[in-house]
C-alpha cells in the first residue's frame, strides 16, 4: 500500500467514527447526522432529493425524515402551488445540540487550521471539494454496479 492511501484511509476512518460519535451523543443514526448536515449545506430538499443523495429507498428516508422531525431538527413543508410537493428543512434553532456536539472537533480544527497560512486556505478547501466529488462518484458507480 503507498503511505499516501494508509494516511488518506485514517483520514476517512476518522471521519466515519467522529460522525457516529455525534449521532450517538444526539441519540441519532449516523445517517440521520448526515442528513442534517446536508440540509444544513444545501438548504430545504424534497424527500426523494434526500433519499437519492444518501442512498436510500424512500421508505428508509421517510422513517429518517420522521426521526429527525421528532428530534425537533427538521420539519416538513407542503409547496404554495402544489401541495403534494413537500420539501424538508431545518427548523431554527434545532441543530443547537448537533453544533454543541461538534465543538470539540471544531476545537481541534481551529488548532489545526493555526498550522497554515491564509494563503493556503484556498488550496487545502479545493482539495476538499475534489475529494468529496470523487467520493460522490465512486459511491454513483458502485451503486449502478450489480455485485
Amino acid at each position: 500500500m503507498h503511505p499516501g492511501e494508509a494516511v488518506f484511509r485514517e483520514f476517512l476512518i476518522s471521519i466515519v467514527l467522529h460522525n457516529e460519535a455525534v449521532a450517538d451523543r444526539l441519540g441519532l443514526q449516523p445517517v440521520d447526522v448526515a442528513a442534517t448536515m446536508l440540509l444544513e449545506t444545501r438548504g430545504p430538499l424534497a424527500v426523494g432529493a434526500i433519499a437519492e443523495e444518501l442512498g436510500l429507498p424512500s421508505a428508509s428516508a421517510t422513517r429518517l425524515i420522521d426521526r429527525l422531525e421528532k428530534a425537533g431538527y427538521v420539519r416538513r413543508v407542503r409547496g404554495e402551488r402544489d401541495r403534494r410537493t413537500i420539501t424538508v428543512e431545518l427548523v431554527e434553532g434545532g441543530l443547537d445540540d448537533y453544533h454543541a456536539a461538534c465543538a470539540t472537533s471544531r476545537r481541534h480544527l481551529d488548532a489545526l487550521a493555526l498550522r497554515y497560512g491564509p494563503e493556503q486556505a484556498p488550496l487545502l478547501l479545493d482539495m476538499f471539494a475534489r475529494v468529496a466529488e470523487a467520493h460522490r462518484s465512486a459511491t454513483a458507480e458502485l451503486r449502478q454496479a450489480t455485485p
